[in-house]
């Protein structure tokens, strides 16, 4: 019995957008790698075969980034840490080694080099260092295909109309290859909305559906298909109905993101007119001007961990400088919140050496490993404090549990300041604050407020600690969700003790860019929110439509409620239909992701 073609398949809302066009599909499965033993003469051979394989594929990445459009310039960045993965140690020495001391090919040598290093970043339940771990999966690819002679590269055949290509799974290199072709949108297998590859797709503003599982087995070549990226819908050979509906969203969108990015250098005021600080959270460098961009009144959280990854040893003070200077002067004036590292644990970096753990979420991690590696920590912020001369500076640091934890980092920061005054540097006093990640943060917080400056919180840790849901767990993973009673209760304490200490009280996890978990935030008196840079447009008109007496009435409400149905159902009740016309894929209600 021939299997029924459904008429449509679910996804992620990867990259923003509806799109119709004729699907152009393409294999972007790994390669088949030959594995054969060598003689110990040859060894010399293929060690020459994989460097000149790397030069190769060096240099196409080098050709890509080339041929990224203006608008996309600053996530060039993606493409500069491939290129940096190509050089590194871990990848090139020990693949060298295998192939001499081993006597096995090339081919074999790197891709067990990269399961290898995959396998140290499997402990991580971070987004961020799971993207890591594809990284080297593409970049390893990429080497494997030059060694092997097969197409590295898309390239996308002329077309009268729009292509929409498909394919298992694309990198970010080959995302960005897509630029200036006909390629108007595309839709993987596999993936995820916090990947690399649709961070990409919305810089090109490419819609994308990812993760639309069997996408290649359904769909081929030359068929007509409609790519909705608010929603995470692919349409297959849609009808006349469909397709002009689907146009239609596309269209309306279009003038809605115009619309959104008029008001850019608006402030972020809600309906009764209150200030809300709306900041942007970032990883990379060159992020800063995407989120100054798009009008963020800051950086609310900037992660560090991406200067101790894929390295033996931590990186210098001097160069953490030139990094958190670059980003300081970028925003300047307006703040920037850096983050001491958050790694440890499950978290892994190569340029500490960690042991494993039972429980890593428990483990030895963030302000715990940095109150045992002392001379990193210090060494971290008296670049920090540096970097505060060049603009608005305010330092925090992840995952305190208890009071001594906050002594023990204060202690460590003015011993920093006292190591640079000994150098004849003078640097400005800085807020110090913490993140609010752990319960037990929560039960203190009226203690804590006293000894810093601000409050920070954290809801991606503090959901999976006080749920006791591991998120990367497929099989409790919908369980995690932010408008729990015992989350909102939480962040009502934190708030509260906050306010009573006078103290700023942020929110920096990917609660703050669901829409309806906004009004909530605002109700309970959260009035600093952080979220991804492409997201501030879109918060900041969600604000602009909120009430703070109603939504302080809202919550007063909410606090009586046994269940995060109820609550949902509250504030879609009350938000919903004001919220309608913002279509993002924001408008979820569940997992919080990237907090």
């Amino acid at each position: 019995m021939t299997e029924a073609v459904p008429k449509r398949l679910r996804g992620i809302a990867g990259s923003p957008g509806v799109i119709v066009g004729r699907a152009l599909v393409i294999d972007r499965r790994r390669v088949t790698v030959p594995r054969r033993h060598i003689a110990p003469e040859e060894a010399p051979v293929e060690v020459q075969r994989l460097r000149s394989a790397i030069a190769a594929a060096r240099g196409q990445l080098e050709a890509i980034r080339q041929r990224l459009p203006t608008e996309a310039n600053e996530h060039a960045l993606i493409l500069d840490a491939h290129l940096l993965m190509l050089d590194d140690h871990l990848l090139t020495e020990q693949t060298e080694e295998i192939i001499t001391t081993e006597h096995v090919n090339a081919e074999w040598a790197l891709r067990r080099t990269v399961e290898k290093i995959k396998d140290l970043f499997d402990r991580a339940d971070d987004e961020y260092f799971r993207e890591r771990r594809t990284d080297i999966d593409f970049v390893g690819e990429r080497v494997l295909r030059q060694l092997m002679g097969a197409p590295s590269d898309i390239r996308p055949r002329e077309a009268d109309g729009p292509v929409v290509l498909v394919a298992h799974e694309l990198s970010p290199a080959d995302t960005a290859a897509l630029a200036r072709s006909a390629v108007v949108g595309f839709v993987t297998d596999v993936g995820s909305s916090t990947s690399h590859t649709a961070i990409m797709a919305r810089a090109l503003s490419l819609p994308a559906v990812v993760g639309a599982a069997d996408a290649t087995k359904y769909i081929a070549t030359g068929d007509l298909v409609v790519v909705d990226g608010l929603r995470g819908e692919v349409y297959l050979q849609p009808d006349g109905g469909i397709v002009a509906a689907a146009e239609e969203r596309g269209r309306r969108y279009g003038a809605f993101v115009r619309g959104l990015e008029g008001n850019r250098d608006s402030p972020c005021m809600t309906r009764c007119g209150t200030r809300v600080s709306l900041r942007a959270n970032i990883e990379l460098p060159a992020e800063a001007t995407v989120a100054m961009d798009h009008g963020a009144d800051g950086i609310g959280l900037y992660r560090t961990e991406f200067l101790y990854v894929d390295r033996r040893e931590p990186p210098g003070e001097d160069e953490q400088y030139e990094v958190y200077r670059h980003i300081v002067e970028t925003v300047s004036p307006k703040l920037v919140t850096l983050r001491t590292f958050d790694i440890g644990g499950d978290k892994f970096s190569t340029a500490f050496r960690l042991p494993r753990e039972m429980n890593p979420a428990l483990g030895l991690r963030a302000v715990r490993l940095a109150l045992r590696e002392r001379d990193v920590f210090r060494t971290q912020l008296r670049a920090m404090l540096r970097a505060a001369k060049h603009g608005n500076v305010r330092i925090m640091v992840p995952m305190i549990s208890a009071m001594f934890e906050l002594r023990e980092s204060r202690h460590e920061l003015n011993l920093a300041r006292e190591e640079l005054r000994a150098r004849g540097i003078e640097v400005p006093t800085v807020p110090f604050g913490i993140m609010v990640e752990t319960p037990s943060a929560v039960m203190l917080s009226d203690l804590l407020a006293k000894e810093c400056d601000f409050f920070s919180i954290g809801t991606n840790d503090l959901i999976q600690y006080s749920l006791a849901i591991d998120r990367g767990n497929e099989h409790v993973a919908h369980l995690s969700r932010p408008l729990d009673p015992s989350i909102v209760r939480s962040l009502a304490r934190v708030s509260d003790a906050a306010r009573e200490k006078g103290i700023p009280c942020a929110l920096c996890g990917a609660m703050a860019g669901v829409l309806l978990a906004v009004p909530a935030l605002l109700g309970l008196g959260i009035m600093e929110l952080s979220v991804e840079p492409t997201a501030v447009p879109e918060i900041k008109a969600v604000v602009a439509r909120i009430d703070l007496a109603e939504a302080r009435d809202v919550m007063r409400r909410a606090m009586s409620m046994a269940t995060a149905d109820e609550v949902e159902a509250l504030l879609e009740e009350t938000y919903g239909t004001r919220f309608a016309d913002l279509t993002s894929a924001g408008q979820q209600t569940g997992t919080d992701e990237a907090g």
